[in-house]
């Protein structure tokens, strides 16, 4: 188990300073701090990250290198039109809020058109911090799930250890091995997930004939799965593929969905109601319309049709 370091009290000097020092961790973990504020954010998803001509981009773009569409000002020319014009990348991508923490907080509003010296800097740490932030996001669900129990304790340890690290300045956070962070954390939400679904029993017996004789479990292969009004609610799916599966009125309370890959699925009328360790990002890359019901806190993609 992990315990909180030093660095906490750095971080409640700089909330101060930035007069947020009363914030709590509940706070902090709402979507204002763990989800895309793209106005007080520098571009940085348009500049510091690459991608390649494929499916999502019509063209490739080396790290570094501004996007074609990305004005004087840090906006898209684009934006409403991203998809027709091939960028469905874009909107699929979330920053977890570390666009807008790197801008102003990590760099003080210093923006990476100002010196050389400050974009180098600044496009390190932008994909560091995100992962960070990810991170905080599985954490500040885990604490949710499992808080009125004795294992909210060593939880919270770790979001505040991460929350620290993710505070650091630019040297500090170009120098941290994530991965190793994701691999410590991983238990802690592996056990707050079952906790969790225990509640729920298993429904596993109930939809395996569904699947074509596929398994339902972690890594399962669910790629163009059948599943559309299948009860999966307390299952564990953690890093199934299940692109382009039919998702259509399932039932996924409680269902794991940690690292799970929706691209293309088709949840049109399905309840994510419950749903651990979602994310915006699963959300935008799959299919859905407006009888599709979120959880409290996620929007509703702009390219979803109605029913």
């Amino acid at each position: 188990m992990w315990e909180a370091d030093s660095h906490g009290d750095a971080y409640v000097r700089d909330l101060s300073a930035l007069g947020m020092a009363e914030r709590t961790r509940v706070e902090l973990g709402r979507r204002e701090d763990l989800g895309a504020d793209c106005a007080n954010c520098f571009g940085l998803c348009c500049v510091a990250l690459a991608f390649a001509k494929s499916a999502d981009f019509p063209v490739d773009k080396p790290a570094g290198e501004p996007c074609v569409n990305l004005d004087e000002r840090d906006a898209c020319r684009v934006h409403t039109e991203l998809r027709p014009r091939g960028f469905k990348g874009c909107t699929v991508f979330d920053c977890f809020g570390a666009g807008q923490k790197v801008s102003r907080q990590t760099f003080a509003g210093r923006s990476w058109r100002d010196d050389p010296a400050t974009r180098d800097a600044m496009f390190r740490t932008f994909p560091i911090v995100r992962r960070l932030h990810e991170l905080l996001w599985y954490l500040d669900q885990a604490l949710t799930l499992v808080e009125t129990t004795n294992a909210d304790a060593p939880l919270l340890a770790v979001f505040e250890r991460v929350l620290a690290l993710s505070n650091q300045q630019p040297d500090a956070l170009t120098g941290l091995d994530v991965d190793a962070e994701f691999d410590r954390a991983r238990p802690l939400l592996i056990e707050a997930s079952d906790l969790a679904r225990r509640t729920q029993g298993d429904q596993g017996a109930r939809v395996s004939r569904r699947t074509g004789g596929r398994s339902l479990g972690p890594g399962s292969d669910l790629v163009g799965a059948k599943l559309a009004n299948a009860d999966l609610r307390g299952l564990t799916l953690r890093g199934s593929l299940m692109i382009g599966a039919d998702l259509r009125r399932a039932r996924l309370g409680r269902c794991d969905l940690l690292g799970v890959d929706l691209r293309d699925a088709n949840l049109s009328g399905a309840d994510l109601t419950g749903a651990i360790y979602l994310t915006q990002m699963q959300v935008n890359s799959a299919r859905g319309d407006d009888t599709t019901v979120l959880p409290a806190g996620f929007s509703r993609p702009s390219h979803w049709h109605a029913r």
